[in-house]
């Protein structure tokens, strides 16, 4: 088919194509999770930090 008789090569564009696919409905599933609950303690790190670049 197309020129490429090895099957071994066959299984590696099959599985190239099938893994992009995955990445791409992975990626469509997960777009908006990520808002995580903002803790105290990572409040306190934003402020030092904006203390620390204020400083400098």
């Amino acid at each position: 088919m197309l020129g490429i008789d090895d099957p071994k090569i066959w299984s590696a564009y099959l599985l190239c194509i099938l893994s992009a696919l995955f990445c791409v409905g992975y990626g469509l599933v997960n777009w908006n999770k990520g808002d995580e609950i903002v803790r105290p303690e990572d409040k306190k790190w934003v402020e030092g930090e904006k203390k620390a670049e204020k400083d400098l």
